[in-house]
């Protein structure tokens, strides 16, 4: 019976324990949805299954002593005891998988959650710009206005305003008020985030810098937020770093924020603070574009309160908006800011140990003309601060010492609390303004500590006044003036205009002086003093900055503020400073050492490598034309492709500036040459190192060939057009992709173009269509149908209203830019249309066409002015000039050929040098030159007024007789041997247009070639002996020879007829040279002595010009004509007056063997040699100091 009984009571748990795990089941369906449970649970589902018959079958017997009788002999007991354990282990199972895919689930999401973070902490993010509880409103002061912000922050209606503007003069309190809302809202958890714009800060360039920091802030506020954002910067990295204010705004706030909309419950306030703070206007007009913008109606959960004084340009860009309030504290009650400036003042005077009385308190509050920041400085002033003056003698004499309205009121209380510092001391003045000029041109605040640091650099002989010596008596104008690490800055933005103006801070006004050199000196010699190898004494290569504990703390423990604003300022300073050849030798010798590569190691610790670029650029353009500093400009150049090519490794982890940046650097780089044998055991290229930099860039990112390129006008961008159907748009500094690709088109994108603004991006496709789009959104403004087939060229009027296609249907068509309605379409070709350009007036339309012509359409009227024939195959591109007087054309027929506007005739010979057909062409913005890209995959540089190649053959001769040309890039022969000469070639030389070869041999005779063909055009015969030396005039109509008979000829150039014969010299002629102006001719001889002719008369110009002690083997002109540089073998070069024939200054020494060559730079500002001992020097002519050390590599 017993037995029995436990029988019934452990199947009465089976059934128990079944019912309690199908609830469980039940309460959460979405447990059976889970792929990693579905064969678990069919195992306990098979399992009840079983239970179940067997439960059934059990209970169908009801009567207690029939089942005693029929399970006395069974083995029901063990049966029930097994489904019972098979039941509890399958249950346990669960269990545990349960528990393993919980922590699964926890581990992903921290590793989401950590990918977030570490995402958005690589974004620049404005440190020091939020909430500053320090600056909130006295309790009980200024009520109705934060009532009356609180109330519409809390406004649930749709459509109320989405930004509050509360304007108002200097002193008014804007700030306080703002950060009482800022502080308010946060305690309530409806801040987003609070920015705050500060004139100390304005050359961190925190406008740059806004809607980056807001968004970190509000992705910091909302985990959906958070990984929304963090999803949008993972697509598009360069989002982390953009200076674009409108990409910002709608990649990082609008994108994210309007797709979360509806799932956040309140309203979040943004509070922007002293947006005239900023800087200039510019600084502000994209922020403005971004408040006024219709978008925010996209974002009804966001309020931004934005403060600033009322300022034109701000009123211009807000005034009409509909989504905006706009309140002026100079319009509230008098009676109320009076009320709360007495509420304020009697305040803080309570904190005195003299009472004033209500009385005394409301004289302060009349004087203060409703300036909260007057009030302030009112009771700073009436604090005593010497021995024997109370409060009250102090109260008094405020009194009777200020007087004034507005800006004027607040400058008398300046002049009333400096008065008290300096005392009518000159020396305390003169030491007042020096650390007041120095605290105004620091780029941004340091404290004391660091100003000192950087002040003890400064030159001169006496020792600098020590800061403290003046900051400390200025707490009432100044923070950071009692401790070394609060940043020094003013308490009230007016303080600092007060004392940059002469007109208001008369005797305390602080005029730059020097101080920008002095900053950059010092900050230069900061570097070189504190900079070193592996700063932050980092373990290994294996981790990324990132992932290395506490670098931030070990940076700031490394890097102190002094050497972290040298290494990020120095190159502001160095351009405000101008040139400076003290400077000059400074930077030089930054450069020169190791030290230049430890400033980048600190950027790339301090986050600010992109600042490397500046840097290098600004110094490129400090240096440009100074004469013997030529040497910084190559540096900058090469500085700026070492961080362009290895700026992403370097900043994603630090010691592979040392490891991969340096070894992988071009052979013969300045990095590399001057810096890899300084650093032991590092990684060698054993073969395939690149010699020299290459491309600057090759930008990766379409999936099939770039059909078309264009920048945009400003140069910052770079579109593309592919065959993969996208349009990509690129950061022509960064060389980063901005966005994902704009799609739009169906079929390849074959051509592309910005518009004058930069604004718009037009698209021409093989889809026939023509698109229109917004290029910081990326978004189709258009898409526009018209042609009948693929759409080949497209482009922009000059004023932005028009744009211009070609296509395969043959036609020119017109557009209306803004409505996309088309104005003409123009028939005149017969083969498809390639290219298409406007004219710099709007006037013209140029278009080239398979057809092989060149036509040229009003474009008014689309009739058409020309038809330019003389290509021999199709017409691949056309351009105008930028003076619009010439298009410049190329084709298939591998030239390019120039004509005239006006008259639609062909300029000169066609361009040749190309081997294959000239797909592209245009002119460099000042019209000098043309640009071409061809089928042989090379890209020419052209003369555009002679038609000749820049750069691109170098001719030679031989002791053989025979005449070659040679590719200047590829080292290949393109040309000869051109044969005519019976004995050794002496002396080659170019036409200046680049279409004749000269050449002088010692079989006495000169020869002209036709440098394309090769064909000898003249034999010119006169001398009696070798010919040495031959040069071409500047107009390529004379040519001039030198021989061994000691003669030089002039000879038509054209016919080769002898014009002078100029006798003189008593030996050999080794050198020629015409002026620049062809007006002269300059000779060198072996009878040491250089002679001047008359190149009209060939008459002798004075005496001959006596020096050298040895032969002179080169001679050569001034660009102004007003010197002559000689080199001889007696190791010397020479300058000398060109008419007085006078030595100026002494021989310049340096080479050890003969100077064989001298030249001019086209400057003027250096001279250049070369010697038989294998060296190249570089010489100032002004000085006739030695530039650098020689080039040696001969």
């Amino acid at each position: 019976i017993i037995t029995q009984v436990n029988c019934d009571s452990a199947l009465s748990s089976l059934v128990v324990k079944i019912g309690d795990f199908y609830k469980f089941i039940s309460e959460d369906d979405r447990l059976s949805k889970l792929t990693t449970m579905r064969d678990i649970l069919k195992s306990i589902a098979d399992q009840i299954s079983d239970c179940a018959r067997f439960i059934q079958n059990y209970s169908a017997t009801k009567c207690f002593w029939v089942r005693l009788a029929k399970n006395v002999m069974s083995e029901t007991t063990a049966t029930i005891k097994q489904y019972n354990e098979v039941l509890d282990m399958l249950i346990q199972s669960l269990r545990e998988r349960l528990h393993r895919d919980a922590h699964l689930a926890v581990h992903d999401i921290h590793a989401t959650v950590h990918e977030a973070h570490t995402i958005l902490n690589s974004m620049i993010y404005a440190a020091g710009a939020g909430l500053n509880t320090a600056k909130k409103c006295l309790e009980g002061t200024r009520m109705e206005v934060l009532d009356e912000i609180v109330e519409w922050i809390y406004r649930s209606d749709p459509g109320t305003p989405r930004v509050f503007w509360l304007s108002g003069q200097a002193g008014t309190g804007k700030s306080a008020i703002a950060h009482t809302i800022a502080l308010w809202t946060e305690e309530l958890g409806g801040l987003g985030s609070c920015f705050c714009f500060a004139r100390d800060r304005q050359a961190e360039h925190r406008h740059e810098k806004l809607f980056l920091t807001i968004a970190r802030d509000l992705a910091g506020r909302n985990p959906m937020l958070r990984q929304a954002l963090a999803g949008i910067v993972a697509e598009d990295p360069s989002l982390k770093s953009t200076v674009d204010i409108e990409r910002q705004w709608c990649k990082l706030i609008l994108e994210p924020v309007s797709t979360l909309a509806g799932d956040v419950s309140g309203n979040t306030v943004v509070v922007i603070d002293g947006l005239d703070e900023s800087g200039d206007e510019q600084t502000r007009e994209s922020i403005l574009a971004v408040l006024a913008s219709t978008e925010l109606a996209r974002l009804p959960n966001l309020r931004i309160l934005l403060t600033s004084r009322p300022l034109l340009d701000i009123h211009a860009a807000l005034d009409n908006v509909g989504h905006l309030i706009y309140k002026s504290l100079d319009d509230v009650d008098d009676n109320t800011t009076r009320r709360d400036i007495h509420l304020y003042i009697k305040n803080r005077l309570q904190m005195l140990r003299t009472s004033f009385n209500d009385a005394e308190v409301s004289q302060l509050v009349a004087m203060s003309d409703g300036l909260f920041e007057w009030a302030r400085l009112a009771c700073e002033f009436i604090k005593p601060r010497q021995a024997g003056i109370n409060a009250k003698k102090r109260f008094n004499e405020l009194i009777s010492r200020t007087r004034g309205q507005g800006s004027a009121l607040l400058d008398n209380m300046y002049r009333s609390i400096l008065c008290e510092i300096v005392h009518d001391s000159q020396d305390a003045l003169a030491q007042f303004q020096s650390v007041m000029r120095q605290l105004l041109y620091t780029a941004e605040p340091l404290p004391i500590g660091s100003l000192n640091a950087m002040r003890r650099h400064f030159p001169g002989d006496e020792e600098p006044t020590n800061m403290e010596e003046i900051l400390e008596f200025m707490a009432a104008l100044l923070t950071g003036t009692s401790d070394h690490v609060t940043p020094v800055r003013p308490l009230h933005t007016s303080f600092y205009e007060f004392l940059s103006d002469p007109t208001r801070g008369r005797d305390f006004y602080v005029d730059k002086a020097e101080m920008e050199f002095n900053l950059a000196l010092a900050s230069l010699r900061v570097m070189q003093q504190g900079l070193k190898f592996n700063i932050c004494e980092l373990g290994n290569s294996y981790l990324r900055n990132s992932e290395v504990p506490q670098l931030e703390n070990r940076v700031k423990d490394s890097i102190p503020p002094d050497l972290s604003y040298a290494c990020r300022f120095w190159a502001n300073h160095l351009q405000k400073a101008g040139f400076n050849s003290s400077l000059g030798e400074e930077m030089t010798a930054f450069c020169g050492s190791e030290h230049i590569l430890f400033w980048i190691e600190a950027l790339s610790l301090l986050k600010s490598l992109g600042t490397a670029i500046t840097s290098f650029e600004a110094v490129e353009k400090w240096a440009q034309g100074q004469g013997g500093f030529e040497h910084l400009c190559a540096f900058a150049i090469d500085g700026t492709k070492f961080i362009q090519t290895f700026g992403t490794a370097i900043s994603t982890s630090t010691p592979h500036l040392y490891l991969s940046a340096l070894p992988f650097s071009p052979a013969r780089s300045l990095m590399s040459t001057h810096f890899i044998h300084k650093f032991a055991n590092l990684p060698q290229v054993a073969s395939g190192q690149q010699q020299d930099w290459s491309v600057q860039q090759v930008l990766r990112g379409h999936a099939e060939p770039v059909a078309s390129v264009a920048f945009s006008p400003d140069g910052k961008l770079i579109v593309s057009g592919s065959w993969d159907n996208t349009i990509c748009i690129w950061d022509a500094h960064a060389w980063t992709k901005i966005g994902g690709s704009l799609k739009g088109h169906t079929l390849s994108v074959l051509a592309v173009a910005f518009s004058p603004d930069g604004k718009w991006i037009v698209s021409g496709s093989e889809d026939k269509r023509i698109c229109i789009w917004e290029t910081h959104s990326g978004s189709q403004i258009h898409c526009i149908e018209g042609h009948s087939s693929n759409v080949k060229a497209v482009a922009f009027s000059p004023d932005g209203k028009w744009i211009v296609s070609g296509s395969n249907d043959e036609t020119v068509c017109i557009w209306d830019a803004h409505t996309g309605s088309q104005k003409h379409c123009i028939q005149g070709h017969t083969a498809a249309v390639n290219s298409v350009a406007f004219s710099p007036d709007d006037k013209y339309i140029v278009s080239g066409s398979l057809d092989k012509n060149v036509c040229l359409w009003d474009a008014h009227t689309g009739s058409q002015i020309h038809v330019m024939q003389g290509h021999d195959n199709y017409v691949y591109s056309v351009a105008f000039s930028p003076d619009g007087k010439q298009i410049v054309s190329a084709s298939r027929d591998s030239t390019i050929c120039l004509w005239d506007v006006q008259t639609g005739s062909q300029k000169g010979k066609p361009f040749k040098g190309h081997i294959y057909g000239v797909c592209s062409v245009a002119f460099s913005p000042d019209g000098m030159w043309i640009v071409s890209g061809a089928m042989d995959d090379t890209i020419c540089l052209w003369d555009a007024h002679s038609g000749s190649q820049v750069c691109q053959c170098i001719v030679s001769g031989s002791e053989d007789g025979l005449v070659h040309l040679w590719d200047a890039n590829s080292g290949l022969k393109i040309g000869g041997p051109f044969e005519g000469h019976t004995d050794a070639v002496e002396a080659v030389g170019f036409s200046p247009d680049g279409k004749w070869i000269v050449s002088g041999s010692e079989d006495t005779n000169i020869c002209i070639w036709d440098a394309d063909s090769g064909s000898q055009i003249c034999l010119i015969q006169g001398h009696t002996k070798g010919v040495c030396t031959v040069a071409f005039s500047p107009d390529a109509k004379w040519l001039a020879s030198g021989s061994d008979d000691t003669t030089i000829c002039l000879w038509d150039a054209q016919d080769g007829s002898q014009r002078h014969i100029l006798s003189g010299h008593m030996g050999r002629v080794n050198s020629v040279a015409f002026s620049f102006d062809g007006k002269w001719v300059v000779s060198g001889s072996d009878d040491k002595t250089i002679c001047l002719w008359d190149a009209d008369s060939g008459s002798q110009v004075g005496s001959p010009f006596e020096g050298h002690t040895a032969e002179v083997w080169s001679v050569a002109f001034s660009p102004d004509s007003r010197h002559i540089v000689s080199g001889s073998k007696d190791y010397t070069v020479c300058l000398w007056g060109a008419h007085a024939g006078t030595q100026m200054g002494g021989s310049l020494t340096g080479h050890i063997q003969d100077v064989t060559a001298v030249s001019f730079s086209l400057d003027g500002k250096m001279i250049v040699s070369g010697s038989h001992d294998c060296t190249i020097c570089l010489w100032n002519p002004y000085t006739g100091v030695q530039i650098g050390c020689p080039l040696q590599g001969h």
